[in-house]
């Protein structure tokens, strides 16, 4: 019998007739994993660092002992063109060197401009000589149980290392030990290894929407990384004018983040400030600052930043459905009074210019004190939140006996920190302070910290 052959044939002409043009030129390896990295790449950050460790007070990790030097390693996020990276705290604390490598192999020796211990992130800085690529900012209001994620970063010194999980869960609070605590993190099975710490956790959009942070000990392929709409608010402040230029703009806003919804939207302005004087109203939503769009407050921060008082700069707002454009001039926030007032520092607030305050350090210390603030630049890369300056030594005192000398800063007395003046008389006025006699002190020098033994005198209480 014969076969007809002639309608499979057929068959075959009919579906390569109905193929797209150009798929087939489409490469099958290039899946929606490869573009999400190739993306984000070149915005990753690999640090390596240098420390000193000493095995002497385990209160403030100084003192008696020779220092032994341990490398370090973790990633960072370009955050802004000008070399503003994000990382994990922990992974530049105390550091005594830090040097950033970008995804084309150029090294950079970085700074730490600003960090948040509790949250466990800091920024850091590189000078490059060309803008540099920022990380492609998504949200974590959306993300999705099981959605396919990857982990950016330097695993074990293995630089750009890349890795695929899932979301595992939602709103994991994770205690790390006593001293460390995250709240509402994002669990993935995407391998966080040691040295993924402040990398990007990306969704297949090629966005960021989660900085790796810890992994559970033990474990196989439990990680967890901070949310990235938590993250931008702790990242704003950090990158605010007010703190890394001492300048004010007085306004006061919060980040709006559902899904594709992401805006800035204006609370308010100070009375007599920059936002004021422009015009900002309540129910303003900032679209743009300079040649920056805004979609949060990190946006905002960052297109102010690096600006000198009384430079304006053009702000679009939209109004009631329209786009207006107002121009702000920044101010000096020196001698200004800020909305933010309230949340300043402790260490702002509590003044060593208390007659009886500074009554009691003078005769039990033998020094007058002034608040230097967790902001200060002096600590940046060290261990330290904050400490006191030395204004004035009492020549006959305990601190002149222990060669303590004006400028130098007080950051510990026994085991606690000295951030402000509450800090300070807690401890000498302390019911067991005869216990702790001689007490033991800690001073920043330059970069060096210094210890010794105060000889109290009688109490002044």
């Amino acid at each position: 019998m014969t076969q007809r052959i002639a309608p499979y044939g057929l068959t075959i002409a009919v579906l390569f007739a109905w193929v797209p043009s150009g798929a087939w030129a489409e490469n099958p390896r290039e899946t929606p994993e490869v573009r999400a990295v190739n993306r984000v790449v070149a915005a990753v950050v690999n640090l390596n660092s240098e420390k000193t460790t000493y095995s002497g007070d385990a209160a403030f990790g100084s003192g008696s002992g020779r220092g032994r030097k341990v490398n370090g390693m973790g990633t960072g996020i370009l955050i802004d063109e000008r070399g503003y990276i994000v990382t994990n705290h922990h992974v530049v604390d105390g550091v005594d060197t830090l040097t950033a490598t970008l995804e084309d192999k150029s090294t950079y020796n970085a700074e730490v401009v600003a960090f948040d211990k509790q949250q466990d992130l800091a920024v850091i800085k590189i000078r490059a000589s060309r803008p540099l690529p920022v990380m492609p900012l998504g949200t974590s209001s959306d993300i999705m149980l099981g959605e396919t994620v990857l982990a950016i970063g330097n695993a074990f010194g293995y630089h750009m290392t890349v890795t695929k999980g899932i979301v595992s869960a939602l709103g994991r609070d994770v205690e790390v030990n006593e001293k460390q605590g995250y709240r509402n993190l994002v669990q993935t099975d995407a391998s966080i290894n040691p040295g993924n710490s402040g990398g990007p956790l990306i969704n297949l959009d090629g966005e960021v929407v989660g900085i790796n942070v810890a992994i559970r000990a033990g474990a196989q392929r439990i990680g967890f990384a901070i949310p990235i709409d938590d993250a931008r608010k702790i990242i704003a402040k950090m990158i605010s004018v007010e703190h890394i230029d001492q300048n004010w703009h007085g306004i006061t806003v919060h980040d709006v983040k559902s899904g594709k919804k992401r805006e800035l939207l204006v609370d308010g302005a100070a009375p007599e400030s920059p936002a004021a004087a422009a015009g900002l109203q309540p129910k303003d939503v900032i679209v743009k600052a300079g040649n920056v769009d805004v979609v949060d407050g990190a946006d905002l921060e960052r297109a102010l930043l690096g600006r000198a008082p009384g430079d304006k700069v053009e702000v679009t707002v939209r109004r009631e459905n329209k786009l207006e454009k107002l121009t702000i001039a920044l101010a000096s926030r020196r001698g200004a009074v800020t909305a933010d007032a309230s949340r300043q520092d402790v260490s702002i607030r509590a003044q060593s210019g208390d007659d009886d305050v500074s009554q009691k350090m003078w005769k039990s210390l033998g020094v007058k004190l002034a608040p230097v603030g967790s902001n200060e630049r002096l600590f940046a890369g060290s261990k330290y939140r904050g400490g006191m300056r030395v204004t004035d030594v009492r020549r006959d005192g305990p601190a002149a006996a222990q060669g303590i000398q004006p400028g130098d800063i007080l950051v510990g007395l026994h085991v606690w920190e000295t951030i402000n003046v509450d800090n300070v008389t807690y401890v000498i006025d302390h019911p067991q302070l005869g216990t702790f006699s001689p007490l033991k002190f800690y001073i920043l020098r330059g970069r060096e910290t210094l210890f010794g033994h105060f000889q109290l005198a009688s109490s002044t209480k």
